[in-house]
Formats: C-alpha cells, sequence, structure tokens
C-alpha cells in the first residue's frame, strides 16, 4: 500500500518559528512535522509514501524526511494546485493500484491506520475520512431557568465533527479528484451526497500546527507523552 502526503503548505503563521522551512517540515520536537506520519505510515506497512511538494523543494523533502522506513517520492508542483490537485499529482505517481492513505503533512494524530483501512475496506465507501470531536476554544457558561447561572465548563466537547485530513482513497475518489482546487469543497461534498463518504471517529490525539502558539501546545503534548 502507498500513501499520499500533501506537503506544500509554507507555514507564513509559524512566522520566525518556521525558520524559512515548508511547515511540513518545520521541527518538532526534534524531528520534522511531516515525520511523524512518515513513522506511523511505515509502521502500518507502508512502504513508498509520496509527498506533493512545491517544485525545487523535492530534494529537502527527500532528505528529512528519508531513512524512516519507507520511500520518500516527492513531486514538486511548478504551480499552486490546492488540496485536491496536489492529491491528484501525487496520486499520478503511484505504482500500486488500490486504496491509498491521505493526509496532511503538518498535523499529528494517533490513529489506528490499520483499523482505519479495515473500516473503509468494510463498507462501499468510495472514500473514508477520519473525523474528531470538535472542542470549543472558549469555556462556557450553561444556563438554567430564568437566566440563573449553573456552571461553567472550560473548553468542552461540542455535539459536532471535525474533518482531521487524514484519509483513505479507493480508486473512485482518486479519479474524481480535481486538476486544481480542494477535493473539500469538490470531491467530498459530491461523493456525500452520493451516499459515498464514510467516516471513521477518532478520539484521540490530534495536534494541528498553525501559529507559534500550537507548535508550543504540540510540544507540550509530545513532552508529556501523548503520541510517539
Amino acid at each position: 500500500m502507498e500513501a499520499l502526503i500533501l506537503a506544500g503548505g509554507r507555514g507564513e503563521r509559524l512566522g520566525d518559528a518556521a525558520a524559512g522551512l515548508p511547515k511540513p517540515l518545520v521541527q518538532l520536537a526534534g524531528k520534522p512535522l511531516a515525520a511523524y506520519a512518515v513513522e506511523r505510515l511505515a509502521a502500518a506497512g507502508v512502504r513508498r509514501v509520496i509527498v506533493a511538494c512545491a517544485a525545487g523543494q523535492e530534494e529537502e523533502f527527500e532528505r528529512r524526511l528519508g531513512g524512516l522506513g519507507a520511500e520518500i517520492v516527492p513531486v514538486g508542483e511548478q504551480e499552486p494546485l490546492g488540496r485536491g490537485g496536489g492529491l491528484r499529482l501525487a496520486a499520478a505517481a503511484r505504482e500500486e493500484e488500490g486504496p491509498v492513505y491521505a493526509l496532511n503533512g503538518d498535523e499529528v494524530l494517533d490513529v489506528d491506520l490499520a483499523a482505519l483501512l479495515a473500516a473503509h475496506e468494510e463498507r462501499p465507501a468510495a472514500a473514508t475520512l477520519v473525523v474528531c470531536p470538535l472542542r470549543s476554544p472558549f469555556g462556557i457558561v450553561e444556563l438554567g431557568a430564568g437566566d440563573v447561572v449553573e456552571r461553567f465548563r472550560e473548553a468542552p466537547l461540542l455535539p459536532h465533527w471535525v474533518n482531521a485530513g487524514l484519509y483513505v482513497l479507493g480508486e473512485e475518489a482518486l479519479a474524481r479528484l480535481p486538476e486544481k482546487g480542494d477535493h473539500e469543497q469538490t470531491t467530498f461534498p459530491e461523493l456525500a451526497a452520493e451516499g459515498r463518504l464514510a467516516a471513521y471517529r477518532h478520539e484521540g490525539m490530534w495536534l494541528t500546527v498553525n501559529t507559534p502558539k500550537d507548535l508550543r501546545a504540540a510540544e507540550e503534548a509530545l513532552a508529556a507523552g501523548a503520541v510517539s
């Protein structure tokens, strides 16, 4: 089985913390962000990881992500293609047919990839996406009768699920990826309308890194042993 990693992010919101690197190569606890994904993929039996990156950065990705248990195959975008276009470009470099893992290179999840694949294959879905519970960024106030404050809850989980940016894509989903643009605005809504898009619930670790504050929080979580 092969995997596709989106690695075109420039990390502009990280500012100086990015040290001039593409966001998936920004250091997190001594390793590039994308290294956590490559290691988890390799542990799940993936031996070939195709990385969609900006043209000219191929050698850098191969050098920094090599030696982690999977062959790294960088594919450079000559122009920005969007996330869906990037996945389509990467998919064109596959050597095998069948489902592939596809994920963002700037997030860290402790998803059981074998269980995700098994869940995908149990259902007649063109694609399966990992969803995580949504946590409120704010504390909330719970009100009772007559608007009496009953209690406060700090950053509770909300009754909603969020796309975590990790998928299993079958051949049909790959064929329907846009040449340019975002698959989450085209391919996925179309599949959902047809009842062909499945979800896999994940309530474990999901670290997103967009700002220096996110980077610090992710380093603290890793230091606490939340993810290896």
